[in-house]
């Protein structure tokens, strides 16, 4: 599907630009409504206590402000020995995919020095010159390349964000052409990590069909199968701001795609994720992955899954990389909830819709909560 908009709808500012250039205070575009701020913000770069969750004003609500999302190792799953642990491994997943949305994983498979690696470089080129750069400049017909904004709506309250978004999936659309040249070892780097990652999630959507119920390749194929699934990166780069109190680095949302696979940056964390009032700040562990449930693997179980709002907050001493792989179903298929999750006494939630139509709604608009999800829950008959 071709997007309706083949040009930004105006003059695009990298924010890293803005940053080193040594403002005090940020523009206009990117102060966020009251609402939408992070309650408090403190400079110490210790990244457990950067930031704390913003708590609601309902004096009934007692959740644990300090939890962290749930972590999970999964060594007993390659393992294959211990028959209960394995089935433990299980059940947390599918706990943490129904009451999370996110959890982390370690012990998951890929290496850690190519974590690293892929980390370091991206960092490398966000360090290049701006004119080298500015030769990748995206548009908002595929986003594919360096860009500095999501949405095309004239006047836009902006993100404290750069990025670079590619495609890896399906190979037909892999265009290494579209990469970086520099770092000299970058492209190399990509191909490897996009491997190791776009295998780390066929393993991860096998679970979930297990947990579900349903057969192990269920929503691999449901995704299109193996050759067909969709795979992009977009390496985020949130350059440190004199006033993160009043800013986002990327604004609340849920992911559109299937699945995100994030390789965290392992200095400063920045990841708040929605826990019924509260936000809770992220804290990653080494050498960890987080992992979290898109919109169309919540439609495909019928919301026994749930996509879950986050956000990223931004730090006044310290830029931040991250890599988010989305794990995505074939742009022109159909997603539905599976037939097995229907029954008369839980209808079908969602009417059908390919992701290609679905994912046109958050590339015009930009990020929007849960609003695109909720608006596609069909009447109950």
């Amino acid at each position: 599907m071709m997007m309706s908009c083949q040009a930004w709808p105006e003059p695009v500012v990298r924010v890293q630009a803005l940053a080193e250039s040594g403002l005090s205070s940020i523009p206009s575009r990117y102060i966020k409504p009251r609402s939408q701020r992070p309650t408090t913000t403190n400079t110490n770069t210790n990244t457990t206590s950067m930031a704390y969750p913003q708590v609601s004003q309902t004096e009934d609500d007692h959740s644990d402000v300090n939890m962290n999302i749930p972590v999970i190792d999964l060594q007993s799953l390659s393992s294959g020995e211990d028959i209960a642990l394995r089935e433990e491994t299980l059940q947390r997943v599918a706990e943490a995919c129904r009451e999370w949305g996110f959890f982390q994983v370690v012990n998951h498979g890929v290496s850690h020095e190519l974590m690293r690696n892929a980390r370091e470089l991206w960092r490398e080129f966000f360090d290049q010159p701006y004119e080298l750069k500015e030769e990748y400049a995206n548009s908002p017909n595929t986003y594919e390349g360096y860009g500095s904004r999501l949405g095309v709506s004239k006047g836009a309250i902006l993100d404290w964000s750069d990025y670079f978004f590619l495609h890896y999936m399906p190979p037909s659309l892999r265009n290494q052409d579209k990469w970086p040249t520099l770092p000299l070892s970058l492209r190399k780097v990509i191909s490897e990590y996009g491997e190791e990652v776009v295998k780390l999630g066929g393993r991860m959507l096998e679970l979930m069909s297990r947990n579900l119920g349903l057969k192990e390749d269920y929503l691999m194929n449901a995704f299109g199968g193996e050759n067909e699934i969709g795979g992009c990166l977009r390496v985020n780069f949130y350059p440190k701001c004199p006033q993160p109190d009043l800013t986002l680095g990327l604004s609340a949302h849920s992911d559109p795609g299937g699945m995100t696979i994030l390789l965290p940056d392992d200095f400063v964390s920045g990841l708040q994720v929605r826990k019924g009032n509260h936000w809770i700040t992220v804290n990653p562990l080494p050498n960890a992955f987080i992992i979290n449930v898109g919109d169309q693997i919540q439609v495909m179980s019928n919301a026994i899954y749930k996509s879950v709002e986050h956000r990223v907050i931004v730090n006044s001493n310290k830029d931040r990389v991250s890599l988010a792989f989305f794990y995505n179903p074939k742009s022109d298929l159909l997603i539905e909830p599976a037939k097995e999750l229907v029954t008369k006494e839980r209808p079908a939630l969602y009417q059908p819709m390919t992701y290609d139509e679905y994912r046109l709604y958050i590339r015009v608009n930009g990020p929007c909560g849960k609003a695109q999800v909720e608006s596609l829950t069909s009447p109950i008959r």
